[in-house]
């Protein structure tokens, strides 16, 4: 089993949100989806993002931007770095996807994959309602039940035990991925080593039955 701990407002977990998939499909394995508030992380034991990000080191932060695009286009995706909205407020998205997970989990990853898109490609601040109801109108939401879902206090209260769960057992951003509940890797450059991890699993299972 794969777990994919995520906060739409990371441009590396739009590309690893997009990439794990066919890894994951290729493989025959399950991606349990766990929304969480990466600013939560940060707050909590990260905090030396903040300090980088007022004081970034110019050419490392002029080369993140060429590595984002080359990321991107590998990808076949769009992504604007920074947003007119940067950092944005993720809270009502995220929440929106635990409300799906719960309510109508086949149209999680749509929305997602969309908010995603509103925010890094078209520069939508994905903290406001009227973007969240433009979302869901695209994916087949109804935007006023999932606008009230995801005031429910269980919504907001699993969306804090998810964040608390990875700092638990680890991790410090997003996104979180693990294999097997206990094998860690952060970053959408982790995934060749995830998919090594797949593949002798895989060839040891053969080994095993032959």
């Amino acid at each position: 089993m794969i777990e994919f701990f995520f906060d739409i407002s990371s441009p590396w977990t739009y590309l690893a949100f997009h990439n794990i998939q066919p890894l994951a499909k290729e493989f025959d394995e399950e991606i349990e989806w766990r929304p969480i508030l990466v600013g939560g992380i940060f707050n909590t034991i990260n905090p030396s993002v903040y300090e980088m990000r007022k004081t970034p080191v110019p050419a490392k932060a002029m080369y993140m931007l060429k590595d984002l695009g080359d990321w991107a286009r590998s990808a076949g995706l769009a992504i604007k770095m920074p947003p007119s909205v940067f950092p944005v407020n993720s809270v009502k998205a995220m929440r929106g996807c635990l409300w799906l997970l719960r309510e109508q989990r086949a149209v999680m990853v749509p929305f997602a994959t969309a908010a995603f898109a509103s925010y890094w490609g078209d520069d939508r601040d994905i903290s406001q309602d009227a973007v969240l109801t433009e979302i869901c109108a695209r994916v087949g939401v109804d935007p006023q039940a999932l606008l009230a879902g995801i005031a429910e206090q269980s919504i907001k209260d699993q969306l804090k035990a998810n964040t608390d769960d990875v700092i638990a057992r680890g991790g410090f951003g997003s996104p979180t991925i693990f294999v097997d509940k206990t094998d860690m890797y952060f970053g959408n450059d982790r995934l060749p080593l995830i998919r090594e991890v797949l593949a002798r699993r895989r060839a040891n299972a053969a080994s095993s039955a032959a």
